[in-house]
């Protein structure tokens, strides 16, 4: 996993589905970067965003949609 310090430059950013429209806890994915996923905070789109493989990305994403993770 690597970050981009200031990934605001990067287009086509969408938001989590999963995000719930009240400004909190979102994040977001930019597509149109071949092999890779950047994620970042929806709240500072200037700050940094981390870099995923895109293999790595699905592999995370299919394990969330199975509820492998503990919920809080």
């Amino acid at each position: 996993m690597k970050t981009i310090p200031d990934a605001s430059a990067l287009s086509e950013w969408r938001k989590s589905s999963y995000s719930n429209g009240q400004g909190a806890e979102c994040v977001e994915v930019a597509d149109g970067i071949p092999g890779f996923v950047p994620v970042r905070d929806s709240k500072n789109p200037s700050g940094p965003a981390l870099v995923f493989s895109a293999e790595d990305w699905t592999s995370f994403v299919s394990a969330v949609k199975a509820e492998e993770f503990p919920t809080v």
